[in-house]
């Protein structure tokens, strides 16, 4: 992670995922689609529940970029999220685990209910230790509040962040944003979009 990525992450405070703002909130639209087309400085987004919508980003936007990675790359002492399904024991079964630069330490701490598929819950926490399991690594992660489990599995996404680039957004790119804000035109406008490098649809 480059210290100008660090230093913009914290700048902006970089809360566009994991934070425990609910999808409903009055004026606020959570945005997982595809770029359909570029008019101007409105990106026409497909979200993923088939409606279409108006997407503008607030000048100077932040663009941020996911890409893959890899459980090697996750160490303790790492400030990670996690969405997953709980399971009998009370651990996470992660659907998705992205690794936050040092800048985003303590983004949206804790555990709470997301909305990635129907009853998923995210935890945002540190990592204390990484042991083997049978399904694949157990990861005990500590927030503040408490601890869980979290099994990665084959099939979780691993993905982490790097520097983004607006000419990135192109039709079928894939975005997240987090928090986008209604306008009074029916537009959605957000200061910050998370995309997918290379063909990635952001996991979270």
């Amino acid at each position: 992670m480059s210290h100008t990525l660090q230093r913009m992450l914290a700048a902006a405070g970089f809360a566009l995922i994991c934070t425990a703002v609910p999808a409903s909130a009055q004026e606020t639209v959570r945005i997982r689609g595809t770029i359909e087309k570029v008019e101007g400085p409105v990106y026409v987004v497909k979200n993923r529940d088939g409606a279409e919508l108006k997407l503008t980003i607030s000048d100077p936007g932040l663009y941020v970029a996911i890409v893959k990675s890899t459980m090697a790359d996750i160490k303790p002492g790492m400030f990670v999220g996690a969405t997953g399904m709980t399971q009998p024991d009370g651990s996470q079964k992660a659907i998705e685990v992205h690794i936050f630069p040092e800048s985003m330490r303590g983004t949206g701490e804790g555990h709470y209910d997301w909305d990635l598929k129907p009853n998923t819950k995210m935890t945002n926490a540190n990592v204390e230790q990484t042991v083997a399991g049978v399904d694949g690594p157990v990861l005990t992660v500590k927030y503040k509040d408490g601890e869980k489990k979290v099994l990665v599995t084959p099939e979780t996404a691993v993905v982490t962040y790097v520097m983004g680039d607006k000419n990135d957004l192109k039709p079928g790119t894939k975005i997240f944003v987090g928090a986008g804000k209604k306008q009074a035109d029916g537009t959605v406008q957000t200061p910050r979009v998370t995309y997918g490098k290379d063909g990635l649809t952001p996991p979270m």
